[in-house]
Order: structure tokens, then C-alpha cells, then sequence
């Protein structure tokens, strides 16, 4: 007799009555209200954010029965803030793991039934007057990790994967007056097994929960294109919309628009695009079969519609200049009566991989790049608007232009943010089995799971100028599910590469694994990266997808990586670990603020501090590495030419843009004293260009010998950007000018000064004029230097080796352990020794103490 698994304890299933993946897309009533953006101003969405009823339980078992019915009495349970980790509200405990699955991996596939924290919530909401007779869904953005969902004592339906949407139809279960919507969370599922990264374990809603309404005809999708010419110059704009009949009855008569709006609301189309055409499968991308200008449904079912307008010389999309113009696609019913605008943002850009490098609209771009984790202090995984434009803007202003997803698809209003200021994305599914490596994708028990995460990933960001590389997830092992998923990316999306470094590494053994686009590689040497961008017969492009950890005072030898990329074609820059330091903000019984990390909540197992290597503290203040990290991902190269005559060559490093927006001041600086400055003429050089400039300084006169002379050049923003007001400097220059300023003064000893030295059994003094030294008979150390009485040295010099280990010294099992070998050689326990103590008189007014 065998029992049946529960949802949450089967690997083989990963939802029941959700809505097939689509992009992220909002009804609208109009063009006026689409074009305002938000979804919180369409009159068909509602947010469920709020304050639920809560209830929190260590496992299942002990979890309240029947607590989705109506008529069940939670007035005496807790109230909690959705979205929000409850770990954080003052249920449970954080837990931070890196490798190491946070809970016994013995029942492998399944979870523990008896230290499972589930939390069961409530909450009462009432349909906004205008939706009869609409489709209604219920859309939640982030839930972790499991959950069941009921309305009214109705179950409507099961998930897995917290880090992508979870929709489901509730229309059939609605009622007018007050709806009880109940949702029952499991922190541990199997789902969890494919999400052991490398954070803090927290569960619950985590992100917007939503109520929104369509039309019985609705258009469930959009999927966007754009191709260039061979001169990327002119392009074409392909739309894809599914148009699906909810109803039970057949539909005809109604009709498909599509207008692109520029920048500033103008008509980038000659007019109304209204000639759609009716294709088969939305994959393969194939021709269309006909043409539809009026659309017929069967009942309860859907159809692909395709339009294809060229567009003549569109602003292109890259980091460096982000232009985004907005598609609008209207469905009118068969009176003309406009029934739902859907809106999109539209970046022409094109991505493609030629001669060995990631290109953009045809240029060779460089990933200077950070892993993100979402995290906020006080918040954990719940990461606000205000937060996601906050790092954004810090990027910016710190050179970096590439963000990796790290491990998992982020909160969908992110890539909203990267799109409109610029950033590259590789975005990377959330599949991670870090702890048991590569069982999961060599078990066809788990397709079905690393199949939903990376098409529901696909699906709901396809449509992202900034997402120009998909990933299929970190560190768990390669094989046939990995292999399934790209095959399926391929033919969804040939617009885009793939990544996964697993697959590619040399980690992984000799196996290239040709459907892998991209070479990739964690942590490795300068020469390794070297070494692997010369190989021979490889052809794809190489980057690091992890390197320069960032934990405590690092990202030493960052330029020497960058030297090489700029050497290597093919090695196409990286993504240094990580972003954000994930404490979480604690406060002492007296109010001083300290950050936390693995096991200060008495979570076991953990992995102490390893969360705490970002780049900036938890509260986004600046960390000294992080300016290391500016200088050396700076646009704009200075090299000299012939210092002395002020001929400099400037090297533009942007892939786009010439320097005609960069304002060039420089100074000429000795003992800190500013001696000259002013502005070079303003610059033109292309991109990837070089210029010769002159600085216009004139020779100082009167420099003392032995002065330094610096020649300084700032190039900065000469208007305000949506990231920076004019001024910020971007890049910067130091050289030190050759000057002549004479010979240098010669201190010579001053002749006939008598020497005086007193011994005693402590110290030996010698004295001579103003100057008077002693030194430790016992240790051979100076112990006082004095001149005209004047203290100036208390102690001398120590020879000191050792310090207190960091944790990048105490390293981890998998990485150098640079502590243990210092304390092998001993210089944990080094002493000091005296071997000879001497006076000795060399001439009437020289003596040597040795």
C-alpha cells in the first residue's frame, strides 16, 4: 500500500490551476490611463497589500484545519504586513546557509514534515465596482516556498518556485460583498531543493499580491521583437499577441491595433498598425499563415496574431543611451468599442554573437558587472522601488553597466528600472541545488520543475531590452534537464544567448556542451582567464559570471583582470560577488545599530559571515573597494604622450557614445597647492575612438628641488543625467610631470660636534648637539629619540608579521586558507631576539650602536 505524497513533498509537481506563463502585462480601459504606466493606475488592478490575519505553526501538522472557510473564527490571530518575510515580523528565525541546505537532506526528495514553519494567512477584499462580467485572477509576484491558495472555502490552486508569478482564474469563485482570500505557506517543499542559493532562508509573501480583471476577449500576451538591417540602421518590429476567448460561446468580429509612441507621446509608425496575421505556434518563430484582419475565437480557446512594421532609423537601446519607446495594443470589440489597451515598453536593440564576442546592435560590449541578491536590512527579500532605483543609480554613478540576477528571476518592477536607466541583465533562473549538485538535472522526477522555472522566466521578461542574456541557473551539476531547458530557450527565443557556467567551466570536465552560447567561469586567476581565452578552436565568447569576492577590505588586484580583458577580445569582462552585504539591521538593548549574519539568530546549521561580501554596506553606504571598482570600469582612458609639453591621447571606452557629453578640467598641483587649471576644448572622440589633446600649462617657476608636479584631468557630466547631475565625474587621470627643479639639498654631518655616550646596564644614551637617542640594552630597540629636548620617538621600530586573520585569510573548505598556512610557518608565534648589542666609535664624532 503506498501512501500518496503531498504536493509540497513531490517533486513531479510544481502547481495545480495556474495560468500559463505570460509577459508581465496589465489591462488597461484606454491609451490615456496605459500611457500613465503604473499598473496601480489601470481600473482593473488592485493591489492586496495590506495588514492580513496570521498564524504561524512549526510544521503542518500543528497548522489550524479549515481555516480557509468563512465561517472559521481567526479573530485572535496575529496580524502581519504583506509582502514581508515573516521571519522578520517576529516568527521563526533567519537562517543564513550557503552551500549547505538549511535543513536534513536524509529523505532526499522530500523535506521534513515535523521542523517545517508554515504560516497560514487571511485576508477579506471586495471587487471594485465595473468588473461584471470580466475575467478575474489573482496574481501573486513572490511566495516562498510553497503555498496553497483558497477564496471563499474554495481551493484554487498550488505553487512552486517563489521568485516568479503564481496566476490563477477565481473568477467562478467570486462573490459580490466581502471575498475571504486564505493562503497557507510551507518554508521547506521540494521545490526548495532547486533554491539552495546562497543567502538568507526566508519565507513567506514576499512581494505584491494583486487582484486584476480582462475582458471575456482578451489578449493573455505580448511578445516583442526587433531586427535590424545589416548596417543597423533600419528595423523591423515584430509583435506577437495571443489572443485568448474565455468565454463559452464562438467570437468574431473583433479587431487588433498596435501604436509605437517615441519618447516624447509621437507616432514612430506611419499610423495604426491594423493588418494582423494568424500563425500556428508562437515558438519556432515561423511565417504567418494568413492574414487576419478581423479575429474569430472557438470557445475557450486562444490564437497567435503577428504584426511586422518596419521602422525607419529608430533610437537604439544600450546601457549607455537607454531609449525606450511604448507599444499600444488596443482590442475592439466588434462595434469598434475599445475593450482593453495593452501596454509595453520597447527597446530596439539586437543581440548577437559575432566572431567570438557578445555584440549589441553590432559593437562588442563589456560586462562591467555586479551579482545582485534582493536584500534590505529591515525588509530581508521584500526590496521596495525606492531601494531597486537607489543601487541602480549607484551603479551608475560607480561604472558598473551589468547586473546578474543572482540566483533567480528578481521582482519584476526591477527590469522595469533597468530598461529605462540602462543596465545589462543576464537573467538567470531560479534553479540552484548547490548542497546535492547534480541530482536534480539527472533525474527526469525533476523536469517537469527546471522546466516551468525557466519558461515562466522567459515568458514573463521576454519583452526586456535589458535582459540580454538568459541563464539556466548556478551550481547544480549539468545534464538532460539543464540541456532540455536551453533546447526549449533556443527555439522560444533565438533573440538572445545562453548562459550557465556549470556547463562550460573548466570545472565541468571536458564536455563543451554546444548548446551553452557562452563560456563562463568562477573565481578564477588572471592567468586561467588567459589561458582560456586563447584555447584552441573555442569560438564563444568568455566571461566571468562570479569573480573579485568582495568580503572585507578586497578587490585588490582588480586591475589586473582588467588588463587582460583589454588584451583578449574574447574575454568579455565579469560580475564581481556581490553587490550588497546581506546583514540583516539589528539593534542592542540601548539602540546601536550592528548587522547580523549567520548564527546570530541561533540558527543552525549556518555559514556565519560568508553573506557579508558585498560592495556596499546593507544601508547601500559605500564601501573603499567599491571606488577601486570605478577607476578601474571607467569609460575614458588618459595615457601620456609627452608630459612636459602637455600631449595627452584620449581613449574613449564607451561602445556607443562619443565624449561630446563629458566636460574635461584639469589642474596642476605641487605640495598640494593648486599652481594652474582650466578646461580642455570640448571632445568629440567616437566611440572606441582616441584623440591627442594639450593641456595648455605653462612650466612653473621657483619649484624647490624635490618637488612633485601632478597633471590631474576629471572628466565629468556636463548635464544632468537620470542617474547624476552635471558634474559627476566619471573618469579621472594622475601623472606626474617630469619638472626640473634643481639639485636636491644634502643633509652632510655636521663636523667637529663631540659624541657623548652614557652605558648602563638598561640602555646605552648617545647624545651629540640637539640630538640625543637612547637605546634598550635588552631588546636593541631605540627607546627615545629627542632633539632640543623635544620627545620625538617613544619606541622604535618592531618587526610585526601577524594580525588577526580576516575572514578571506580563514578562507572556506573549497577556497585558499591563507591563515593556515601562516600559522604553519609560525608567524602567529614569532619572538624577538637579541644576537649582539655593540658600541662602537668609528671616528671622534661618529659611533655605531649595532
Amino acid at each position: 500500500m503506498t501512501t500518496e505524497l503531498k504536493d509540497w513533498q513531490n517533486p513531479q509537481v510544481v502547481a495545480r490551476g495556474k495560468e500559463s506563463a505570460h509577459a508581465t502585462l496589465v489591462p488597461f480601459a484606454d491609451e490615456a490611463t496605459a500611457l500613465a504606466g503604473a499598473r496601480e493606475s489601470s481600473a482593473y488592478f488592485i493591489l492586496l497589500n495590506g495588514t492580513w490575519q496570521f498564524y504561524y505553526a512549526p510544521n503542518p501538522a500543528s497548522a489550524p484545519t479549515m481555516f480557509y472557510e468563512p465561517c472559521f473564527d481567526a479573530s485572535d490571530w496575529d496580524r502581519i504586513e504583506v509582502p514581508g518575510n515573516w521571519q522578520l515580523q517576529g516568527y521563526d528565525r533567519p537562517m543564513y546557509t550557503n552551500v549547505q541546505y538549511p535543513f536534513p537532506i536524509q529523505d532526499y526528495p522530500q523535506v521534513p514534515e515535523d521542523d517545517n514553519p508554515t504560516g497560514s494567512y487571511r485576508t477579506v477584499f471586495r471587487v471594485p465596482d465595473g468588473w461584471e462580467g470580466r475575467r478575474i485572477f489573482l496574481l501573486f509576484d513572490g511566495v516562498d516556498s510553497a503555498f496553497y491558495v483558497w477564496i471563499n472555502g474554495r481551493l484554487v490552486g498550488y505553487s512552486e518556485d517563489s521568485r516568479v508569478p503564481a496566476e490563477f482564474d477565481v473568477t467562478d469563485v467570486l462573490q459580490s460583498g466581502d471575498n475571504l482570500l486564505a493562503v497557507q505557506v510551507y518554508r521547506w517543499s521540494t521545490g526548495s531543493y532547486l533554491e539552495d542559493q546562497d543567502f538568507w532562508r526566508l519565507s513567506g509573501i514576499f512581494r505584491d499580491v494583486a487582484l486584476w480583471a480582462a475582458p471575456q476577449v482578451h489578449v493573455r500576451d505580448l511578445t516583442v521583437r526587433t531586427d535590424f538591417d545589416e548596417a543597423y540602421e533600419d528595423a523591423v518590429l515584430t509583435v506577437r499577441a495571443a489572443v485568448r476567448n474565455y468565454g463559452d460561446a464562438p467570437c468574431s468580429g473583433y479587431r487588433l491595433e498596435a501604436n509605437l509612441l517615441d519618447a516624447d507621446g509621437r507616432q514612430a509608425l506611419p499610423g495604426s498598425v491594423t493588418a494582423w496575421q494568424a500563425i500556428s505556434s508562437q515558438r519556432g518563430w515561423r511565417h504567418p499563415e494568413k492574414e487576419a484582419t478581423e479575429i474569430a475565437l472557438d470557445p475557450r480557446s486562444e490564437l497567435l496574431f503577428e504584426v511586422r512594421a518596419p521602422v525607419e532609423r529608430p533610437y537604439k537601446w544600450s546601457d549607455e543611451q537607454p531609449y525606450l519607446y511604448t507599444l499600444l495594443v488596443t482590442l475592439r470589440g466588434p462595434d469598434g468599442t475599445v475593450l482593453e489597451v495593452e501596454r509595453c515598453r520597447v527597446g530596439f536593440r539586437q543581440v548577437e554573437i559575432r566572431d567570438g564576442q557578445v555584440c549589441v546592435n553590432g559593437a562588442p560590449v563589456v560586462f562591467k558587472g555586479v551579482n545582485r541578491h534582493e536584500h534590505y536590512p529591515d525588509t530581508g527579500h521584500t526590496v521596495s522601488v525606492a531601494s531597486m532605483l537607489a543601487d541602480i543609480r549607484l551603479m551608475k554613478q560607480f561604472n558598473i553597466n551589468a547586473v546578474r540576477t543572482c540566483h533567480y528571476p528578481d521582482d519584476p518592477r526591477w527590469y522595469d528600472l533597468c530598461d529605462e536607466y540602462g543596465i545589462y541583465l543576464i537573467d538567470e533562473a531560479n534553479i540552484e541545488s548547490h548542497g546535492i549538485w547534480d541530482w536534480p538535472t539527472k533525474d527526469p522526477a525533476w523536469t517537469t520543475a527546471f522546466m516551468e522555472r525557466g519558461i515562466r522566466m522567459v515568458e514573463r521578461d521576454k519583452n526586456h531590452p535589458s535582459v540580454i542574456i538568459w541563464s539556466l541557473g548556478n551550481e547544480s551539476g549539468y545534464g538532460p534537464n539543464h540541456a532540455a531547458l536551453a533546447g526549449w530557450i533556443h527555439v522560444a527565443d533565438p533573440t538572445r544567448p545562453i548562459h550557465y557556467e556549470r556547463a562550460t567551466s573548466p570545472y565541468q570536465g571536458p564536455e563543451t556542451a554546444p548548446e551553452i552560447d557562452i563560456v563562463s567561469v568562477m573565481y578564477p586567476r588572471v592567468d586561467t582567464i588567459i589561458e582560456m581565452a586563447q584555447t584552441p578552436g573555442e569560438t564563444r565568447p568568455l566571461i566571468m559570471c562570479e569573480y573579485a569576492h568582495a568580503m572585507g577590505n578586497s578587490v585588490g588586484n582588480l586591475q589586473e583582470y582588467w588588463d587582460a580583458v583589454a588584451r583578449y577580445p574574447r574575454l568579455q569582462g565579469g560580475f564581481i560577488w556581490d553587490w550588497v552585504d546581506q546583514g540583516l539591521r539589528q539593534r542592542t538593548a540601548d539602540g546601536r545599530e550592528w548587522y547580523a549574519y549567520g548564527g546570530d539568530f541561533g540558527d543552525e546549521p549556518n555559514d556565519k559571515a560568508f553573506c557579508i561580501n558585498g560592495l556596499v554596506w546593507p544601508d547601500r553606504s559605500v564601501q573603499p573597494e567599491l571606488w577601486e571598482v570605478k577607476k578601474v570600469s571607467e569609460p575614458v582612458r588618459v595615457e601620456p604622450l609627452a608630459l612636459l609639453a602637455g600631449e595627452l591621447e584620449i581613449i574613449n571606452c564607451y561602445a556607443f557614445t562619443d565624449l561630446s557629453g563629458l566636460e574635461a578640467a584639469w589642474t596642476l598641483v605641487a605640495d598640494g597647492e593648486v599652481l594652474q587649471s582650466g578646461l580642455l576644448p570640448w571632445l568629440n572622440t567616437p566611440p572606441g575612438g582616441r584623440e591627442v589633446v594639450s593641456v595648455p600649462f605653462e612650466r612653473p617657476t621657483g619649484l624647490m628641488a624635490g618637488v612633485d608636479v601632478w597633471l590631474t584631468l576629471s572628466f565629468r557630466l556636463a548635464a544632468d543625467t537620470s542617474w547624476a547631475e552635471a558634474g559627476h565625474e566619471v573618469a579621472w587621470a594622475q601623472f606626474r610631470v617630469p619638472f626640473d627643479g634643481g639639485e636636491a639639498p644634502v643633509m652632510l654631518p655636521a663636523a667637529g660636534v663631540p659624541i657623548q655616550v652614557d652605558e648602563s646596564a638598561e640602555r646605552v644614551r648617545v647624545s651629540g648637539g640637539e640630538l640625543e637617542a637612547s637605546f634598550d640594552r635588552d631588546t636593541g630597540i631605540i627607546c627615545s629619540l629627542r632633539h632640543r629636548g623635544v620627545e620625538l620617538v617613544e619606541r622604535g621600530p618592531r618587526l610585526a608579521v601577524w594580525r588577526a586573520p580576516t575572514d578571506n585569510d580563514l578562507g572556506q573548505p573549497w577556497s585558499a586558507q591563507s591563515a593556515a598556512s601562516w600559522r604553519k610557518a609560525g608567524l602567529d608565534r614569532l619572538e624577538h631576539t637579541l644576537r649582539h648589542f655593540d658600541v662602537t666609535w668609528a671616528e671622534p664624532s661618529t659611533v655605531q650602536v649595532a
